[in-house]
């Protein structure tokens, strides 16, 4: 039985998700307005309509619709993995993109959203068997598993943000927490196989170059190096908008990966504080929507989206502040990026919808 509509969707959220978005514009124009002009603020502003449309759709339309379309979409993303896997052309050295008229649409993005919607559907049928049985965690992982290591292939920082939304997905409906660490241990084997792989050489500096950038600061431990550069000469307060030198093309893709450091360098750490208050305060809010929602599909769900985003966020400040690996992967709302603003953005709008459930929120 559905429960009952609210009137509104929650406001908080809506409000914290245009606050980065403005962060981002501002942020965006600033780090590529020495190569770029305005272009790529246009085409940002441009990705923006067409995902805040998404995201006013996704909001007034009922998030149980999408428990019958869930497993069609992961399907449909997974075809897509499998085109970039084998047709698509290289950029910069990955396989990411595929190409519509100009457009680029990375699959990884669409497979990480079509694995949370299918995965909430999937344990909400069988919450208390998961709780009760070991067997009953083999379908559910083996789908996570070929989706993640599809996506493992192309883009490293994805396929650990997938991971870990699951986990937590898992997490919320009561499987055991010795259970979910067990199977943290056992994957731990293959994401080693995939790093040191001779296939894959470049993720083997990337790992050593996070252990020590210094050994190589021109090659591999560039990008470590040019970042903590940025972090650290903007101070408490920064050096001012706009006034960044690290994006004088010092550091790598500073409109995309790495706009955290240009924040930090261009606003300090009150800057880099404020955006991390306000990830914080995306998960608090998206949290609470799942602990008073009483339909458990929604609950789930509510958690898997909330995690989805701010796990990201998280995988990407990460990187930039040196505290893992670097990897590919686009600070939500923020970065620059079509792909991956229009998934976020249609999160957000499910998430709204599951609020709009929710009684004293």
């Amino acid at each position: 039985m559905k429960p009952t509509e609210r009137s509104s969707p929650d406001i908080l959220v809506f409000v914290i998700v245009i606050i980065l978005m403005g962060i981002g514009f501002v942020m965006i124009y600033s780090a590529s307005a020495l190569n770029a002009g305005f272009n790529i603020l246009i085409r940002q502003l441009i990705w923006s309509v067409i995902g805040l449309g998404g995201m006013i759709f996704f909001t007034n339309f009922d998030y149980h619709n999408y428990r019958r379309m869930s497993g069609w979409l992961l399907i449909g993303s997974v075809v897509a993995l499998l085109i970039v896997l084998f047709i698509a052309d290289p950029i910069k050295g990955s396989k990411r993109w595929l190409e519509f008229g100009g457009f680029r649409v990375q699959p990884s993005e669409i497979a990480k959203f079509a694995l949370v919607l299918f995965m909430a559907h999937y344990l909400a049928l069988r919450a208390e068997k998961l709780r009760k049985s070991l067997w009953a965690l083999i379908p559910p992982l083996i789908i996570t598993g070929v989706v993640c290591l599809l996506v493992l292939i192309e883009d490293l920082g994805t396929a650990v943000t997938m991971g870990g939304t699951v986990f937590m997905m898992f997490f919320s409906v009561g499987v055991p927490i010795i259970t979910l660490s067990g199977l943290v241990v056992l994957s731990i084997p293959a994401v080693l196989v995939f790093i040191f792989s001779p296939e894959y050489a470049y993720r083997k500096e990337r790992i050593l170059s996070f252990l020590d950038p210094w050994a190589d600061p021109l090659d591999s431990g560039y990008h470590i190096i040019q970042s903590l550069l940025a972090l650290g000469s903007g101070g408490i307060f920064g050096v001012g908008l706009g006034q960044s030198h690290q994006k004088f093309y010092y550091l790598p893709e500073p409109n995309t990966d790495f706009i955290y450091a240009v924040i930090g360098e261009e606003l300090g750490l009150l800057g880099t504080a404020f955006v991390l208050l306000l990830f914080f305060a995306l998960a608090w809010r998206g949290f609470q929507i799942a602990l008073k929602c009483d339909d458990i599909y929604g609950s789930i769900l509510a958690v898997g989206l909330t995690c989805m985003i701010v796990l990201q966020a998280g995988v990407n400040i990460a990187v930039v502040t040196g505290s893992m690996p670097v990897t590919g992967i686009t600070l939500p709302f923020i970065s620059y990026g079509g792909s991956s603003l229009c998934i976020m953005l249609a999160a957000v709008g499910i998430l709204l919808n599951i609020s709009r459930h929710v009684k004293d929120l």
